[in-house]
């Protein structure tokens, strides 16, 4: 059939019938159909966006579209909406939190998924993305993460529909690390505490051990948070490094302020350690007085060397913290007590560190005993 070039634009040269509203048919362009929609956008503001097809069918199947007539602006590409959003993502976490989507943003996202418009990234493209990323499943997850807020913060700000990150299958977590085995014994905590030099630094170790404290909120511990009298600390603040590099001093993780106990053994150390301070002085410093952090208190005590006497090739200075709940437990504190000294949000959590579920193969041939009799060791009895 042939095609009359001389027919206005609005006007279907293969039909000669009238064009739909928002329909042109362009010459001047190849002879293709041009298609324009109006949405509203970042800026609340109407727009215009038109787009270039074929065929009339594929014309009015793109005008039928409503996510085309709401969203005009999600051929964005996320590297640039990456530019423009990032900022609110970052004030919004804790600075850990920032650095962790950062790079995974840098090495993950943004080699995978930036060139790609907001509109065309499907769960099946996050998918993809994240079989083919490096690391294990909580770095992944980092990556996913902030790969999630940027589109959350795309559907708030009515450039994309629907966030397709979110219905993503997450990776599988790593299997969970049998925290019980992390903590020391008593023994362990002896040989540790007595093979660091008296001050400053043992003193810092002590309060991990014995508060359960994570080492930042030790670190910005306060002489006026200590009560020796009812022996009783308030954790209610931590350090933690910006994206900037500089220190500051924020909540809790979790934001959860709590109560942690004082024991007799730990009582010298503290003691010791804010001994002629003021109430505002933190109680954890080094020995000029500055602020004390992870680093410089495993390069002091030598931590390869802790290592080697605790014959625990891998421990960390992190681990320290799960000793207290472990014993709080087999000294017989209730799940829900662990739960509030240690500051964890979930029970879940806390249940991690009782002999509860490690002891049941042990209770289950107790009560077999019970049903069957003890048998000798060397073959059934008669």
């Amino acid at each position: 059939m042939s095609v009359d070039r001389d027919l206005p634009e609005r006007t279907d040269p293969r039909t000669r019938r009238p064009l739909p509203e928002g329909i042109r048919y362009r010459p001047d362009r190849g002879g293709k159909y041009q298609v324009r929609v109006w949405g509203i956008g970042m800026d609340g503001v109407w727009k215009e966006r038109t787009s270039l097809v074929d065929t009339l069918k594929e014309a009015k199947a793109l005008r039928a579209e409503s996510a085309a007539r709401q969203f005009p602006e999600g051929s964005m590409k996320l590297t640039d909406w990456h530019s423009k959003y990032w900022s609110i993502i970052r004030d919004s976490v804790r600075p850990a939190t920032a650095r962790a989507y950062e790079r995974g943003w840098r090495l993950r996202v943004l080699p995978a998924l930036g060139y790609r418009k907001l509109e065309s990234i499907t769960a099946g493209d996050v998918e993809r993305a994240l079989s083919a990323w490096t690391g294990g499943a909580s770095t992944k997850i980092d990556a996913l993460s902030v790969l999630s807020r940027l589109l959350d913060g795309a559907v708030r700000a009515r450039l994309i529909g629907s966030n397709q990150a979110r219905l993503a299958r997450r990776p599988l977590a790593e299997p969970q690390l049998n925290l019980r085995s992390r903590a020391l014994t008593t023994s362990e905590v002896r040989v540790l505490l007595e093979g660091v030099p008296p001050g400053p630094y043992r003193d810092y170790l002590a309060g991990l051990i014995y508060t359960g404290m994570r080492a930042n909120e030790a670190a910005a511990l306060q002489v006026g948070d200590v009560d020796l009298q009812s022996r009783v600390i308030h954790v209610h603040r931590s350090f933690s490094t910006d994206l900037d590099g500089q220190v500051r001093e924020y909540t809790p993780k979790s934001h959860k302020e709590r109560d942690v106990p004082i024991p007799a053994v730990l009582a010298p150390h503290l003691a010791s350690a804010m001994q002629g301070k003021t109430r505002t002085a933190l109680v954890f410093t080094g020995p000029r007085g500055g602020r004390i952090n992870g680093s410089n208190v495993r390069r002091a005590v030598r931590w390869d060397s802790v290592r080697q006497r605790l014959d625990r090739d891998d421990y960390r200075l992190h681990d320290l913290r799960h000793t207290l709940a472990t014993l709080l437990f087999d000294g017989g504190a209730a799940a829900n007590d662990v739960q509030a000294i240690m500051g964890h949000s979930t029970l879940q959590m806390t249940e991690r560190y009782s002999r509860a579920r490690s002891d049941a193969a042990r209770r289950g041939a107790d009560r077999l005993d019970s049903v069957f009799g003890r048998q000798d060791h060397g073959g059934l009895s008669r």
